[in-house]
């Protein structure tokens, strides 16, 4: 039986929190992905593009994925969600710029909207997994956002992957933004979640106990030698292999700024409050892997259209009911930390004008077409984050 929220607890010192958002390059003229990254990088690596976003500097870099139709944008770790926002922000057009060097784009989509093979990037290890898995590699072409939040060591770092699991879905609910595969509506909020989840170790987990115990998990499964390497360890949430940090990765990478730091700020708060309940004796949710696992499988397919577990109830609840209690057992972390009101409008944003999934799919029946899609995934990717920000608006075409 789960613990209700201490909304009585003490603050403490805020964790950081960074993110990294894997993009799509695309040909804004077809919308089609274009295998471009090693020039993309190289453009991006110029006194040209760096001249024309200043603000990127020191906050955010590039970085190579499997594939070559992809970027991923990486920000520092911070305390502040604000300043997160203008690292996001700044990585988000720092990318396009580099794109637009070429006559491409860097837009948020979790996965394509048109259908069409892929290009492996030039590596190693990349190669070594096409050679195991075949298929399934060659036709991995999906984006995530990824969250990093600061744990003290090891074993708190376990207590919360115990405690953050039952939550996990009502995050992915409210971030799916990959309603397309093969060029058609894939009939699931987040494609992109049941594409991955075809890995060996992705999707949920079961409880730990303790970090001898997580670190034999991971041990046992890779020596069953079909993974091949550590970095393969796909959980829905892990203990960071480089970082002194949890790494929650769920999430779809989000159609609108926004979006993705206020997804961050869910998953700090939810961090904090597992902490706060493994030091006052609370014992993990027992909600069974196969539970959980259908409970994934939900909100991928409706995202916030559709039933969500309600870990308070340990049953499905209406979607609005559910984040709802998200937000309760939360409220005291975002309070502490100054992000309840902004998660709050995210939230409503969500129900009131739909997750990035629900606005893909109106641009497309609207305008039949995905270019038309595309172009619109572009325009919100790169949307204003605020006022409070000082990052450009976005470069012309």
């Amino acid at each position: 039986m789960r613990f209700p929220s201490d909304h009585s607890r003490e603050p403490e010192a805020l964790r950081t929190v960074g993110v990294e958002e894997e993009l799509l390059l695309v040909d804004p003229r077809t919308g089609r992905p274009a295998p471009a990254i090693e020039l993309v990088l190289a453009a991006a690596a110029s006194d040209d593009v760096a001249a024309l976003v200043p603000e990127a500097a020191g906050v955010t870099h590039l970085e190579r994925e499997s594939k070559r139709e992809q970027i991923e944008v990486i920000s520092v770790p911070h305390t502040s969600l604000s300043d997160l926002a203008r690292s996001v922000m700044a990585g988000r057009t720092l990318a396009d710029a580099a794109a637009q060097q070429l006559g491409l784009r860097a837009a948020a989509m979790a996965t394509s909207a048109t259908a069409g093979p892929t290009q492996l990037t030039v590596s190693g290890r990349y190669s070594a997994m096409e050679e195991r898995f075949q298929g399934m590699m060659r036709e991995q072409l999906t984006c995530g956002l990824h969250v990093h939040v600061g744990v003290s060591d090891d074993s708190e770092g376990v207590a919360v992957l115990d405690r953050i699991r039952p939550w996990l879905p009502l995050v992915l609910a409210l971030s799916a933004n990959s309603p397309m595969w093969n060029g058609a509506d894939s009939g699931y909020a987040s494609q992109r979640y049941q594409v991955w989840s075809r890995w060996p170790t992705a999707g949920p987990y079961d409880t730990f106990g303790s970090p001898a115990d997580y670190h034999r998990t991971v041990d046992e499964l890779l020596a069953t030698d079909v993974l091949v390497d550590e970095g393969m360890i796909y959980f829905d949430a892990r203990l960071s292999p480089r970082y002194p940090t949890v790494e929650i990765r769920v999430a779809d990478v989000c159609l609108e700024a926004t979006h993705s730091v206020a997804i961050a700020g869910i998953i700090r708060a939810l961090v904090t409050t597992a902490a706060h309940e493994w030091r006052s004796g609370f014992s993990p949710d027992p909600l069974p892997t196969p539970v959980l696992r259908l409970a994934m499988w939900s909100a991928s397919r409706h995202g916030v259209t559709g039933p969500l577990l309600n870990p308070i109830l340990g049953k499905p609840s209406a979607p609005d009911v559910a984040i709802d209690a998200l937000l309760a057992h939360i409220a005291p972390a975002l309070s502490a930390s100054g992000d309840l009101d902004r998660v709050s409008r995210m939230v409503a944003d969500v129900f009131t004008n739909g997750t990035g999934a629900e606005r893909q799919l109106r641009a497309l029946h609207a305008r039949r077409s995905a270019r038309a899609l595309v172009e619109e995934a572009i325009e919100q990717t790169h949307r204003s984050i605020g006022p409070s920000s000082s990052v450009l608006d976005p470069l012309p075409i």
